[in-house]
């Protein structure tokens, strides 16, 4: 019966060597290691300090120079945005602008038209001119809902931007430089010339010339 204890004794003596052999190795290996890294010189551990300082500031570097080009292209996109922005309102309110130069000439008839028919009290006549009236009045409605604006600038000053010279003349009642006479209205659309108005000036006073007396 004592022949298995001394058994048990002997193996378990046995697990405790392996386990004290295993624990050396790994205490040899881990004492290795410490020495090797004792033992690394100095300049070398320097050396890859100062190439991971280098190395981060190439990447500072580099990140400063992709928010810089970053930054430039968002505005070249809000430029661009913007004038195409700029396009398509002026597309929108000066696209018509030909068709509306077209249709002055009709409005100056409709007026001269209904300027003659006023002149005249026939019955005929005064239906025509009814009807050219109510024709007037729609293209005002017209003219004004496509910001289309009339220029009669009679008695104001002339401004070469929205008045064309035809001639000048003497007018003593009249300050110089000063619109006599209206020939022909002018029009702008949403504040752009698009006809200016044909007008007469009044001359400048002309100095009074000098009588030397004779003493």
């Amino acid at each position: 019966m004592s022949k298995p204890k001394a058994d048990d004794a002997a193996g378990v003596n046995e697990q405790m060597e392996q386990e004290a052999q295993v624990e050396s190795e790994v205490k040899n290996v881990t004492d290795s290691a410490e020495e090797n890294v004792t033992e690394m010189p100095g300049e070398v551990q320097e050396l890859t300090l100062e190439q991971a300082l280098e190395r981060l500031a190439n990447a500072e570097e580099a990140a400063e120079k992709a928010k810089g080009d970053l930054l430039r292209v968002q505005a070249e996109m809000q430029n661009l945005r913007r004038r195409t922005e700029q396009d398509i309102e002026k597309a929108h309110k000066y696209g018509q602008e030909k068709f509306s130069t077209e249709l002055l000439s009709v409005m100056d008839n409709l007026e001269r038209a209904l300027d003659a028919a006023s002149q005249h009290d026939d019955e005929v006549v005064k239906a025509i001119y009814e009807g050219v009236d109510l024709t007037l009045k729609s293209f005002n409605d017209c003219f004004s809902k496509f910001a289309i604006e009339s220029v009669d600038p009679l008695g104001e000053p002339f401004d070469p931007q929205l008045h064309q010279a035809m001639s000048m003349q003497d007018a003593p009642d009249a300050e110089p430089n000063t619109i006599i006479s209206v020939m022909q209205k002018g029009y702008t659309l949403h504040g752009r010339v698009i006809r200016p108005a044909m007008v007469m000036v009044a001359k400048g006073k002309e100095p009074t010339p000098k009588i030397d007396e004779e003493v």
